[in-house]
């Protein structure tokens, strides 16, 4: 899969802690993607299964919000995204020094 910026940002955040789920608020919040780019793009994800997705289960009374729809990587989204992020990044050239690098990559 080729990554644009905003794709290698949202797995770059999914890899920080890859059995983590995470919620598209959230990945907004962390990465900068906003949300027209973001959920088409965990649709995608979800389709070719590198993301696996279901709805929190709560009463959303007692916790007073609406329930969230959580995303969590699953095997080949950990593998294959290591692989894209790091394509991603080699592709551009040598990575400054003070850019925090993945484990694996």
């Amino acid at each position: 899969m080729l990554l644009s910026k905003s794709s290698a940002k949202v797995i770059t955040a999914f890899l920080k802690d890859p059995t983590q789920e995470q919620y598209g608020f959230g990945l907004m919040g962390s990465t900068g993607v906003g949300s027209g780019s973001l959920y088409p793009l965990l649709d995608r994800l979800e389709r070719i299964g590198w993301v696996e997705v279901h709805d929190e289960v709560i009463d959303e009374v007692a916790e007073g919000r609406p329930k969230r729809r959580l995303y969590r990587l699953t095997g080949a989204g950990q593998r294959e995204g290591r692989r894209a992020v790091a394509n991603f990044y080699r592709d551009l050239g040598p990575a400054p020094s003070w850019l925090p690098r993945l484990e694996g990559t």
